[in-house]
């Protein structure tokens, strides 16, 4: 279904369509908040995915010694 989805004819189409839109002066600051946005996201993923290990071993009632 997204075979060959982003060629780069694709690729500069969205470019050029981007360029049209926002223009020149403000391209950069787009790729600049798309790029945090990810990074965001990347960083959002990986400590959710490291809490419930964490929550996991605090939940746990203290070992009583007989």
């Amino acid at each position: 279904m997204f075979e060959g989805l982003f060629q780069p004819m694709h690729l500069l189409v969205i470019f050029f369509i981007a360029l049209l839109v926002f223009g020149p002066k403000r391209l950069p600051d787009l790729g600049k908040g798309i790029g945090e946005g990810i990074r965001a996201l990347k960083e959002g993923m990986k400590d959710s995915a490291d809490q419930p290990k964490a929550a996991s071993n605090e939940t746990k009632p203290p070992e009583v010694k007989s």
